[in-house]
């Protein structure tokens, strides 16, 4: 999940920023700048600098502006996410159930701190406050695959259905 620079100073392909743009031309009159910001992860995966500061620009905006509303929502990434994104509760009920110990064995297995990303592009971590499982504590995701009741010692299996 590699990205380079374009031309435009712009993080992806030249052919990504050109969508951007259109994208953006096309849904400026309804001023969402949540549409625009879902339009832009959706291109390039997360929302980069970058992209923030061409939104901002393009819409007539300050690009504090812009944070404010995709800091806002918890949908809006600001870090690549790998082909398989983990995600662990840490959680009040997922806590004191152990969620911190697996946080930690996932960490020092993948090599990451929280919202990083493996060099390969494979996986990326977070942390997150609930997954609204709690009857299943402690609980993580593997993209949209759900993993309740989950002990250390299932960290290195879980992993291996996706390397």
């Amino acid at each position: 999940m590699s990205c380079k620079t374009c031309t435009a100073g712009i993080v992806g392909t030249p052919e990504q920023d050109k969508k951007l743009r259109e994208s953006i031309a096309s849904l400026h009159g309804d001023h969402s700048l949540v549409q625009v910001l879902q339009v832009a992860q959706e291109i390039y995966g997360y929302l980069p600098e970058e992209v923030i500061d061409v939104i901002a620009s393009e819409l007539g905006i300050s690009t504090e502006s812009v944070y404010s509303v995709a800091t806002f929502y918890s949908q809006f990434n600001f870090s690549p996410k790998g082909k398989y994104a983990v995600s662990v509760c840490l959680g009040t009920a997922c806590y004191v159930k152990g969620s911190g110990e697996i946080y930690q064995k996932i960490k020092d297995k993948l090599k990451v701190e929280d919202g990083g990303c493996t060099p390969d592009g494979k996986f990326s971590l977070d942390a997150c406050r609930c997954l609204g499982a709690c009857g299943l504590a402690p609980v993580l995701t593997v993209n949209d695959e759900v993993y309740g009741k989950v002990t250390p010692d299932q960290i290195n299996g879980i992993l291996a259905k996706y390397e």
